[in-house]
């Protein structure tokens, strides 16, 4: 383990409360420092007892960048409907305005990050299924691992006031090295046993689809996506924890991701990126059309290619594009995707897959790229506005976070969101999963019914459940 030099701190902590004093507001100072190894899922589950309830997790598919959270220096959150991307923006840049950052590294996913998401409709009428989860929510850690292009990072974040002194920077060092000493202790809890599931009504959600079929026959609406809930019960408290190292084990090709708020756990393995944003270059990801992996490698290639010439989901995944191209325009100067898609393959599903690489200008921000593209025709519908107000209206299911853009953007500007989808809340004994699917003015309730069946299975798994 790398020593962090205490006297550091210190001295950069009487500098931050000086400036709090001198500009009588809250100030931010962070400091970067490499280390050597840590293991992020050790990270993790090191701060169970203390910051439990304040915790996240990321990483890519490629394990490019890896991000964990441990408490919340600063908390960004709001109800608000309207102009939401705008005000986080705007919150977040007057909190780092004045701060103090220390980070002499050029990597991304370093010093205050900040982590969280929005909730697909801010309209739709909330439940407390989501209670603990505002419409836009972001922490911004207090402890930070980065594990970037194989290098290990670890972040400090500390507000100070005009009415702190050098005793929190000591107290902070302490908390810091208690952290860091803990992160051997091994994991090991008997997991939750499974009781029951119970699908939500699911006859009134094949009416829905049957109802919404129906109506695209006529009227301007092309697609709507529809989606429902599984909730699972079992013997005692699910531990994230667990889920996490099973997700990593089982879904590593995928984003995973735990996002904690107040004692819920919404935690998944997705495998759409929305956006991602590196100085200028964006990239992004039209993934819609989906069949099951086949049994035996010349089965698995008959379903691929089956999918691959069908004109129902390739009708499908030409809406995502076309839908994603022109949100990426207005804000890029260039724009590169290939004329047809190919597969994604990850351990249940296959899609269609059609990468996106822009360009943007140079002030474009990566959450105005964000509301662009949220939410793409592969989780909402076309056209876009009229297809969420369907769904508002339709869909029993309170969406939360689920099928919504979380993810995570640095001081810089740089970072990345992914779709929120193979996705679950965790609530105590409790946990509830959520999938949906495309309805076309041809869908069959009944195959999309056993579709969504088939995207509940990588959480199912993960809890245990198959």
């Amino acid at each position: 383990m790398v020593t962090i030099q205490e006297t550091e701190l210190k001295e950069r902590g009487i500098l931050a409360v000086r400036t709090a004093k001198k500009l009588r507001k809250p100030i931010l100072i962070s400091e970067v420092h490499k280390m050597d190894t840590i293991d992020p899922l050790s990270f993790f589950n090191s701060g169970r007892e203390r910051y439990f309830g304040e915790r996240f997790y990321w990483k890519d598919p490629l394990e490019e960048a890896v991000i964990v959270g441990l408490g919340i220096s600063k908390q960004i959150q709001s109800d608000q409907a309207t102009d939401r991307f705008f005000h986080v923006e705007e919150e977040r840049k007057n909190f780092l305005k004045d701060s103090l950052i220390f980070n002499p590294f050029h990597e991304n996913g370093l010093g205050p990050v900040m982590f969280g998401g929005f909730s697909f409709d801010p309209l739709k009428a909330k439940t407390m299924l989501w209670s603990k989860y505002a419409d836009s929510l972001f922490h911004i850690p207090k402890y930070m691992l980065t594990i970037v292009k194989g290098q290990t990072f670890l972040t400090t974040n500390i507000v100070c006031t005009p009415n702190d002194d050098f005793t929190l920077f000591e107290k902070v060092i302490k908390e810091r090295m208690q952290l860091l000493s803990s992160l051997e202790q091994d994991f090991n809890h008997n997991p939750a046993k499974l009781l029951h599931t119970k699908e939500i009504a699911p006859l009134q959600w094949k009416q829905s689809v049957d109802d919404v079929a129906e109506g695209l026959k006529t009227g301007s609406l092309k697609k709507v996506v529809l989606a429902r809930e599984l909730r699972l019960v079992f013997d005692k408290q699910i531990h994230s924890e667990m889920i996490l190292e099973n997700l990593y084990n089982q879904q590593r090709e995928s984003f995973i991701f735990v996002f904690e708020s107040n004692g819920d756990c919404f935690i998944g393995a997705t495998p759409e990126r929305l956006v991602k944003k590196q100085g200028n270059s964006v990239f992004s990801t039209c993934l819609a059309g989906s069949i099951k992996r086949g049994e035996t490698a010349a089965e698995d290639e008959s379903l691929g290619q089956s999918l691959l010439n069908d004109q129902k989901n390739l009708i499908e995944h030409g809406f995502v594009v076309e839908m994603i191209k022109a949100a990426l325009e207005e804000s890029c100067e260039e724009i590169i995707l290939p004329d047809k898609p190919q597969l994604m393959k990850i351990r249940d599903i296959q899609h269609l897959y059609t990468p996106v690489i822009g360009k943007c200008h140079k002030d474009a921000s990566l959450l105005l790229l964000v509301e662009r593209l949220h939410p793409t025709p592969a989780l909402g519908g076309l056209p876009k506005q009229e297809a969420v107000e369907k769904i508002r209206e339709v869909e029993e299911l309170d969406r939360g976070f689920y099928a919504a853009p979380l993810g995570w953007v640095d001081y810089q500007g740089n970072g990345e969101f992914a779709v929120s989808i193979r996705s679950g809340l965790i609530q105590g004994k409790e946990a509830s999963l959520f999938a949906g699917c495309g309805v076309v003015a041809d869908s069959d309730s009944q195959s999309e019914y056993l579709e969504t069946s088939l995207k509940f299975t990588p959480m199912l798994r993960a809890l245990g459940g198959n």
